[in-house]
């Protein structure tokens, strides 16, 4: 997709109704939502979550079960979230004036947001909002635990991550709009606040935390090998995966706030360099979500993808009740990772350029990362119980722990 795109000049009237510190807030509270359901939904197929990321078992059977609580927690910030929107809607009555005004309102919410992770009540999962922030510490700085001590769960929150991006880069904008003299940050987004490259490389942050994450799990792969380990060149693969971001990044950026031709190029030419390095970054992403993260058979040689043993183009060991909702994601995914293609057609090049587009952008690839979530935790367990594929253990996918054959943990 296209990093963070110019917007429409005005106060538009869908960030009258609004504003972005409330679209930031918005993003997030579906979030917490979105993996209360992931892990009920996973709960249901019986596959541990928790489990699978080191997470602490229940303490009781009397004890709600995870998904509960990431529900009463959801719900928590959700309500005063509701609150907040229609006390402003309330007192600015959509005038824009009042609007700029009262940016107080919804920068407060997002502040309270933040600092309602560290209030210690342990009704609203005080054990689970400690263990996000621990993560999140390792994690910001691309760093990884071992894999018995929660890899896999640092992995989805740097995938994550990778989602909120743009919405990473809108809250610095807010951010800054707020505390920046004579400016409101529920006036039209200033995505220039900063600098002009200040927000690209705030939305690059996350895939150089997995770029790091794959240097890191190469480097353990070569320091201490196994017989299944193999050279660690799926984590290098990887990498060069995140590391393919990084010119979508740079040429949208030149494209926003560069003349073309101080850089020794066309307003035409930079365009296409810009779809190149986009259409490289995409179908490798999507290729990669297939592939290697729901270990589907799509794009195995056609003896394996046709294995009579398992539905064409899937795997042997499923969770999901029907074939039918893996070719479901695999093509919702392939749309949702091609939504800058809008900037091809000539009645759809502008909708990335609208404020409404711009969040029905972000919300698409937060659900687009809420479905890969389920597909992602389900191979994890199936290789868990059932081990690696043979293609896995020779790009080096393997640690020789839980998940290896030659574990006495592996299920004979």
């Amino acid at each position: 997709m296209e990093q963070d795109p110019t917007v429409e000049t005005g106060l538009d009237t869908f960030s009258l109704i609004l504003p972005l510190p409330y679209r930031i807030a918005v993003i997030f509270v579906l979030g917490i939502w979105a993996w209360g359901l992931n892990l009920h939904y996973l709960s249901i197929l019986k596959i541990d979550v928790p489990a699978l990321i080191k997470y602490h078992t229940r303490v009781s059977s009397g004890s709600p079960p995870h998904h509960e609580r990431t529900y009463r927690l959801a719900a928590t910030v959700t309500l005063p979230l509701i609150v907040s929107i229609l006390f402003f809607w309330l007192i600015t009555h959509g005038q824009s004036s009042l609007v700029i005004i009262w940016d107080i309102l919804p920068q407060s919410f997002l502040f309270l947001l933040a600092v309602f992770f560290f209030i210690p009540i342990q009704r609203l999962s005080r054990a689970g909002r400690y263990r996000f922030l621990t993560m999140l510490k390792r994690v910001s700085i691309g760093g990884i635990a071992e894999a018995d001590n929660g890899k896999f769960g640092d992995i989805l929150l740097a995938d994550v991550l990778t989602s909120y991006a743009k919405v990473l880069g809108d809250l610095f904008v807010s951010i800054c709009m707020f505390i920046s003299p004579g400016v409101s940050s529920t006036d039209r987004p200033d995505r220039s606040c900063g600098g002009a490259y200040m927000v690209p490389l705030i939305i690059s942050i996350p895939s150089l935390i997995r770029l790091r994450q794959c240097l890191i799990e190469f480097r353990r792969v070569r320091k201490h090998p196994t017989s299944s380990s193999g050279w660690g060149g799926q984590h290098l693969a990887n990498a060069l995966k995140y590391s393919s971001a990084f010119p979508v990044i740079i040429l949208s950026a030149l494209q926003r706030g560069t003349n073309p031709n101080d850089i020794g190029m066309s307003e035409a030419g930079l365009f296409r360099l810009w779809l190149f390095f986009v259409f490289l970054n995409s179908f490798y992403s999507f290729y990669w979500d297939v592939a290697k993260d729901w270990d589907l058979t799509l794009f195995s040689p056609a003896s394996v993808r046709n294995n009579l043993e398992h539905p064409w183009g899937l795997r042997r060991h499923t969770h999901f009740h029907t074939k039918e909702m893996y070719y479901g994601a695999i093509v919702i995914d392939l749309m949702l990772r091609c939504t800058w293609s809008f900037k091809l057609s000539p009645h759809l090049d502008h909708f990335n350029d609208l404020e409404g587009g711009i969040f029905v952008m972000e919300f698409l690839e937060i659900l687009r990362r809420w479905m890969w979530i389920f597909f992602r935790v389900e191979t994890e367990w199936v290789r868990t119980n059932r081990g690696p594929l043979p293609d896995d253990i020779l790009l080096g996918d393997v640690n020789g722990g839980i998940d290896s054959p030659s574990s006495p943990n592996f299920p004979k």
